[in-house]
């Protein structure tokens, strides 16, 4: 799926590139997305866009996206193998990961054993392509850095990713809490529902607004402002040094560390001497380091 284009990934990447080029091919990354009404189970790290400018960057010449079909999902490996990567695609090699399975599972050979890579190389003599298996690279996994942006351990999560992790959207009206403290907030509306957020709390952020390319700081909340009795989630970011009206612009929020549990103040005066430490932490903090994207 290349979810998060991680490291292990990135490895994984760079190795069909060398392949290729040794080779004289063409690279190529081949990855699925949801088709009809079969939506991801799990919460995603990269919408399909943010995948394709990640797998690009990395230097890849092409990707295919396939949409994941019940025609698709139910393929065995070698038919995939043939009319897909064959026929379809012209695939000459396919690299694969040391713990890579595809195909319509359970699968079984004659022996009864479970399908693995030796009898994908088998296929491949069989079709005229060659598969080669990768070596673990740091088993870095998509299912770990979820876990790690669910318990607000983004800068953790960045360490595996090899950049830090963005939510993209749109800024939507809010009910101007913050504009009343001080501290105005631009109010994200994400792009793609089914993309992972990290856990509620404060976050020092980098913040890229619609036509710049500038990365601004700020601090963000994510969720329901105990302090005034709140139902809903939002996502509220503080831009430093920024007061112009945002409403209605697209904006990507760059998660850099968290700053600490959202929590219930006693009254407001506590909550803006709590904001202001908060944004003198950030500060210091976003001075300090390189924001990788």
């Amino acid at each position: 799926m290349f979810d998060g284009v991680h490291r292990g990934h990135q490895f994984v990447l760079r190795r069909v590139m060398e392949v290729a080029r040794e080779r004289g091919l063409q690279s190529m990354a081949v990855t699925f997305r949801p088709a009809g009404d079969r939506m991801p189970v799990k919460p995603t790290l990269t919408p399909t866009d943010e995948k394709l400018r990640l797998i690009a960057k990395a230097g890849i010449e092409r990707t295919e996206v396939l949409p994941f079909t019940d025609e698709l999902r139910q393929m065995t490996a070698r038919d995939f193998m043939q009319q897909v990567l064959l026929q379809k695609l012209h695939v000459r090699v396919l690299l694969i990961g040391y713990d890579n399975r595809f195909g319509h599972r359970p699968a079984r050979t004659e022996d009864g054993h479970e399908e693995g890579f030796a009898d994908y190389v088998r296929y491949g003599k069989e079709l005229g392509i060659e598969v080669l298996q990768l070596p673990a690279e740091g088993r870095v996994s998509s299912s770990h850095i979820r876990q790690l942006l669910q318990q607000g351990m983004v800068a953790a999560a960045a360490d595996s990713l090899g950049y830090h992790y963005t939510v993209a959207g749109r800024i939507g009206h809010g009910e101007h809490v913050g504009t009343r403290l001080g501290f105005p907030t631009a109010n994200l509306e994400p792009a793609d529902s089914t993309q992972l957020l990290p856990a509620p709390g404060v976050y020092a952020v980098m913040v890229r607004l619609e036509g710049s390319a500038e990365l601004k700081q700020g601090m963000m909340n994510i969720g329901h402002r105990p302090t005034f009795d709140g139902h809903r989630q939002t996502l509220e970011v503080n831009i430093f040094r920024l007061e112009e009206d945002l409403y209605g612009q697209q904006m990507e929020v760059v998660f850099v560390e968290r700053l600490r549990d959202e929590r219930r103040f006693a009254d407001i005066a506590a909550l803006k001497a709590q904001l202001q430490h908060d944004k003198e932490q950030t500060e210091q903090l976003l001075n300090k380091i390189a924001v990788t994207k």
